[in-house]
């Protein structure tokens, strides 16, 4: 079995809206061989508590607009660090970056095919939390005249 055709395209409105709204790591996989309940899950992450809940609104408004769904369930807002958003065909994850590093969702899911995205969302790949942590680096080398920000 392989995902429907609504589920794709819950998948690639969602992808999208995460990407205008500078999610990280977008990747879909088609679950639907070995998950009964769902057809496919996103994974998106951000840096900050603060844009995961951007991003998680990004999706929610995307999907009502252009396709007149609203998820049947919303955990995790509270904290902001792992939203999860359920529309039964697809299931949303948006993590803080900490999180989809400790948790690595695509470990998980690896053996499951991907879903194509919007090219969007694919420039996302490789901007998360190991090219954040090089950025901050090598900012850091710059203000302080030292590689890494260490003073001798």
């Amino acid at each position: 079995m392989t995902a429907t055709d609504h589920a794709t395209e819950l998948i690639t409105v969602a992808a999208q809206a995460a990407a205008d709204k500078l999610a990280h790591d977008i990747i879909a996989y088609d679950v639907s061989d070995v998950l009964a309940i769902t057809d496919a899950f996103l994974l998106a992450s951000a840096p900050n508590d603060r844009q995961v809940k951007s991003i998680v609104d990004g999706i929610e408004e995307q999907l009502q607009e252009q396709l007149g769904v609203k998820p049947l369930r919303r955990e995790g807002e509270r904290e902001g660090r792992w939203v999860l958003l359920d529309y039964s065909d697809i299931v949303v994850h948006v993590q803080h970056s900490e999180e989809r590093v400790f948790y690595a969702l695509e470990r998980l899911w690896k053996d499951c095919p991907e879903l194509p995205l919007p090219s969007d969302a694919l420039a996302t790949r490789g901007r998360g939390a190991d090219a954040e942590n090089a950025d901050d680096s090598a900012a850091t080398a710059d203000d302080e005249g030292q590689p890494g920000g260490e003073l001798n």
